[in-house]
């Protein structure tokens, strides 16, 4: 294979992941309502895609203009053809799939008129309080907001034709109606309801055409590295211009007539947004909330187990042994333990965490106000610039603050994105340490959809390092030269970790040069920092066996002759989303193993505070690497991703081997036996 690039591109390669994610709408053997998620997973991705990545795309569009082959090309390219197979799954896959079970999604069809009735009287009684008109050719247009819905109809008038935009309020009422008539179900969009309705809304005029419209905004805040005065006002006046941004995408239905489409980019100042033919419904990422949901239609029940229900204290369980909880194989309630029993043990002197993205109704946030108010001196960083998250996380730091809690907020120039907490109970005069390492958020929503690793330890040398970076975390800035030096165990980013993980690949590096047994296996959602592909590659070419498991953005090509003949890249869509970062190396036979909440990516290693954590109970981590086999030998949800980041499929074969239920099924024989 000749070499043409060294690096796949990120946003190429986050859509090849993303049309992963669609194909696993089209798969029969998914059961049928969970192929309807992952139409909405696909939709509600894409949208996230045009308000983060594209005004970036078109930024260095505009840079690299007269090459030959632009970025922005291949990725409109890109999205149309999945665009075109979205469309294909649902109408040709899905809907009939769905009647085969007597339920009938009503799509550009006319409603049956069995249930007009019915239609009629939601659209007076619900839907008809919240429809806003706005004429198209107004001197001072209305500002259309940023992913809503919106009708443009075409009127005939006495006075001559004209035009005029209908909101479909899909943010005030549910998308769907459903109702049940002589045995079938059916189900409808509001649109179509509205739709139908047009001639009560316009009954001077002629209908002569109804197009579904949508425009996508820029999402990035305006914030500056150093901040002067509260960060926390700041950033909430930077939330309510978010949906204001500049337009990036304009996606419209591709019977819009031509003179229509010009009408509505001229009187919007749509000239600079990416104008998309799709289909007849936009913001499928509704399919979230699809109102029909036998229970057969699902994936069948996998309850998570409990690892610690029988203790009578968690901390004297995590006293004689650490153990890590496995979500959402394992039960999230020893995480709420932890914090809940922190706020209620006498014992307990000292509090701190960090809260990268909070639950809406955090069950954590709550406790940690509990132990404020039960005399605990209780400390929690907050990050406000998660993005989309931001609003939330002020309104918990606001009210966390007001019962007593300490916050620190955001770091200037960087985002705390760990996952660490400690609790010190205080006996006998003395301070014992007790702490959470997580690889992804403590928040008890995702933990259901999210696999992670959480570990629960009482070792001194991880605990007295985790003490340091909360001290540090306060001081609320970058980090000194002189303080380069202040972890050794634990890999923290700005520190330590970039180096500490290019002294392990050197390490491998070493062992296949002697002859000895090398090999690197690491788990990640994305690759894409070059030093470390880079370090990648050198290792490859050094003879050591590399299998890389990378869920979406990856930037590195593997089995390329004199590159990366000895790298393997899988990437896995199942039922839960794979979160968890496992790191291990050989070592000739004495493996480590790392966990964090690290990617390889620019902004975790030189933007953000990470932490990645050793696993060092034998016990542990030989449950660590045989859950990464696992995740290796999947042949049913696993693919091969090969140049140009392309996926090609592993199954196929009846023998094909799941990980994800492999794993719920080793777990579970292992722990509750």
């Amino acid at each position: 294979m000749e070499i043409l690039q060294k690096w796949n591109d990120r946003d190429i390669s986050w859509l090849q992941f993303n049309g992963r994610v669609l194909e696993e709408a089209a798969r029969q053997e998914v059961p049928l309502l969970e192929r309807v998620n992952f139409l909405a997973i696909y939709s509600s991705n894409l949208d996230e895609f045009y308000r983060v990545r594209m005004p970036v795309i078109k930024a260095i569009g505009k840079l690299e203009a007269g090459t030959t082959l632009q970025v922005t090309d291949v990725v409109k390219e890109l999205i149309n053809r999945q665009q075109q197979r979205f469309g294909y799954i649902l109408r040709e896959q899905i809907i009939p799939a769905l009647r085969q079970e007597q339920i009938y999604l009503v799509y550009n069809e006319p409603i049956p008129e069995g249930i007009h009735a019915i239609v009629k009287a939601y659209f007076f009684d619900v839907l008809a309080a919240y429809i806003v008109l706005i004429p198209l050719n107004a001197e001072k247009p209305a500002f259309l907001e940023n992913n809503k819905l919106y009708m443009l109809v075409a009127l005939e008038q006495e006075s001559g034709r004209g035009s005029c935009i209908v909101s479909i309020p899909s943010d005030k009422v549910p998308r769907f109606l459903h109702t049940v008539y002589e045995g079938i179900t059916y189900v409808l969009f509001i649109d179509d309801i509205i739709r139908m309705h047009l001639g009560v809304i316009f009954k001077d005029a002629v209908i002569n055409g109804a197009y579904n419209i949508k425009i996508t905004r820029d999402a990035e805040l305006s914030l500056q590295d150093e901040y002067a005065g509260d960060i926390a006002v700041k950033i909430e006046a930077e939330i309510q211009k978010r949906d204001f941004g500049l337009a990036t995408r304009l996606l419209y239905p591709p019977d819009l007539p031509a003179e229509l489409l010009h009408s509505l980019i001229e009187t919007y100042g749509l000239q600079g947004a990416n104008t998309t033919s799709g289909g007849y419904y936009h913001n499928l990422k509704d399919f979230f909330s699809f109102p029909v949901k036998p229970r057969f239609l699902l994936y069948p029940p996998e309850p998570a187990f409990s690892l610690v229900s029988e203790a009578p204290s968690l901390f004297e369980h995590i006293a004689v042994k650490d153990f890590i909880v496995h979500t959402p194989y394992c039960s999230y309630d020893a995480v709420l333990r932890f914090f809940n029993e922190a706020a209620i043990n006498p014992d307990v002197a000292e509090v701190y965490t960090t809260m990268y993205r909070v639950a809406r109704d955090s069950r954590i946030a709550n406790a940690l106000i509990t132990a404020a108010k039960n005399g605990k001196k209780v400390t929690a960083f907050v990050e406000l610039k998660a993005r989309f998250d931001e609003e939330n996380n002020i309104r918990w730091a606001k009210t966390m603050k007001a019962a007593g809690v300490k916050i620190i907020y955001s770091i200037p120039g960087l985002k705390v994105h760990a996952k660490v907490a400690l609790v010190r109970i205080r006996k006998e005069g003395r301070l014992k340490d007790f702490g959470l390492f997580s690889t992804g958020n403590f928040n008890e929503s995702s933990a259901r959809i999210y696999t992670d690793h959480i570990l629960f330890t009482a070792r001194p040398e991880l605990l007295r390092e985790l003490e340091l970076l909360f001290i540090f975390l306060a001081k609320r800035r970058k980090p000194l030269p002189e303080e380069q030096a202040l972890f050794t165990t634990l890999l923290v980013a700005q520190f330590n970790l970039q180096q500490e993980f290019l002294k392990r690949i050197d390490a491998e590096i070493g062992h296949a040069r002697a002859g000895r047994k090398a090999g690197i296996t690491i788990k990640l959602n994305n690759l894409e920092e070059e030093v470390m592909i880079s370090k990648l590659y050198e290792a490859s070419c050094a003879g050591v066996t590399i299998n890389l498991i990378v869920r979406g953005i990856c930037r590195l090509v593997p089995g390329v002759e004199n590159l990366s003949s000895r790298i393997k890249v899988k990437r896995i869509v199942d039922r839960y989303l794979e979160h968890g970062r496992i790191f291990l190396f050989e070592n000739n036979g004495d493996p480590q193993v790392y966990l964090g909440s690290a990617d390889w990516m620019n902004r975790n290693l030189y933007r953000r505070i990470e932490v990645c954590f050793p696993v060092n109970d034998p016990e542990l981590e030989k449950e660590l690497i045989t859950i990464l086999q696992m995740q290796w030998e999947d042949t049913a949800a696993a693919v091969r991703v090969g140049d140009e980041a392309r996926d090609v499929p592993l199954w196929g074969n009846k023998s094909a081997f799941r990980s994800q239920r492999g794993i719920y099924l080793y777990l579970k024989e292992k722990y509750e036996r």
